[in-house]
């Protein structure tokens, strides 16, 4: 991928990777005329980042059971209608942005000198499993350089790997449910029960403004519950163990 005048472009090989299909199908939509051509500059064809926005919308209408030529109909539709941009728009609001994480690559070896001897094979495998690391050759990454200074805090504090990785995937759950929630109370009062199709070009757009307001705050409401619950579960810990310490017995001569 590169830049020109501040906006992505990629090559048909990078748009494939970037949007996670094979080259095969990006060519097939072309041919049906799902996709636009590319721009070319010579011999080389140049795709835009609407290029991109659009193969995911398709990637997923696809999975939510529309043929081809039901994709091409709906898109066709938007496009005569005026929505398409807006639509399009839309994905891009809905997809980015939501995480902002750091990747952290490193040698192996070094990954395992970070945990020491508390951290195993089985505990990498695991990691790998859950979406924090990938490993290519002898270099390992981790998907977020705050999550993998959090666990490396805990590994330090003496607690097992394994043990921060049974956090780890209990809050992917817990997150993965308060995101099923937000998306369910938007899908049912902002966008309506008849889905998206039936959205007017003016409707996307309120609708992708709508997102883009959406998306610091839902973060901020989320970190605050958590804070809040936090300093009441500590405070009451703090109590249990000062508990003697504070108690008749205490006060007494």
């Amino acid at each position: 991928m590169t830049q020109a005048q501040g906006e992505a472009r990629y090559r048909r090989e990078e748009l494939a990777e970037a949007a996670g299909v094979k080259e095969r199908n990006l060519r097939y939509y072309q041919e049906r005329g799902l996709l636009p051509p590319p721009r070319r500059e010579g011999r080389i064809a140049w795709y835009s980042e609407d290029h991109l926005v659009r193969l995911r919308l398709i990637d997923d209408l696809l999975g939510r059971g529309y043929s081809v030529n039901a994709i091409a109909e709906l898109l066709g539709a938007w496009e005569r209608g005026g929505g398409l941009a807006q639509l399009l728009g839309l994905e891009r609001a809905m997809t980015r942005d939501w995480s902002r994480e750091d990747p952290v690559t490193m040698p192996r070896a070094r990954l395992r000198e970070l945990f020491g001897p508390g951290g195993t094979s089985e505990d990498s495998r695991r990691a790998a499993e859950l979406g924090y690391l990938s490993v290519d050759g002898d270099d390992v990454t981790h998907r977020s350089a705050r999550l993998l200074e959090a666990a490396l805090i805990l590994a330090r504090q003496g607690v097992p790997v394994a043990e921060v990785l049974d956090e780890g995937e209990f809050l992917q759950r817990a997150a993965a449910e308060v995101a099923d929630r937000f998306v369910g109370l938007f899908r049912r009062h902002v966008i309506g029960e008849g889905g998206l199709e039936r959205l007017s070009a003016d409707r996307l757009g309120e609708v992708a403004e709508a997102v883009a307001a959406l998306r610091p705050v839902v973060g901020e409401v989320v970190t605050t519950e958590f804070a809040r619950a936090m300093a009441a579960r500590v405070n009451a810990e703090l109590e249990l163990l000062l508990g003697p310490m504070g108690g008749p017995e205490a006060g007494s001569e």
